[in-house]
């Protein structure tokens, strides 16, 4: 049996970062909560992915753009890393599905 960790995301883009080799994206999802006044509020969530794939980030160069509603899919790897003798912990959300669902402005 084959054992994973994944991660699904439906929201708006907030920023994309193209690098040499991977291009960040920070993707806003809501969430509805009842606040202390047990009215429903927003609760807005800030998600930063990683997408290496060559094909995925040309795509998102050539089509996506700051506040288009996507729907992205891919797999979760803990990591950590050593910084001014501290050890830092990590968990990389890395994409594996992309798609557009509505560009920015439309309804969605």
């Amino acid at each position: 049996m084959i054992n994973f960790a994944k991660f699904e995301i439906i929201g708006r883009i907030g920023e994309i970062d193209a690098r040499p080799k991977v291009t960040l994206l920070s993707v806003c999802a809501n969430y509805r909560r009842k606040g202390d006044d047990n009215e429903w509020q927003e609760d807005s969530h800030w998600n930063r992915v990683s997408v290496f794939s060559e094909g995925q980030r040309k795509h998102i160069a050539d089509r996506a753009q700051v506040g288009d509603l996507v729907r992205i899919a891919g797999r979760l790897k803990d990591n950590s890393y050593e910084r001014d003798g501290a050890t830092h912990y990590t968990t990389d959300r890395i994409v594996e599905e992309f798609g557009i669902l509505a560009a920015k402005g439309m309804p969605g």
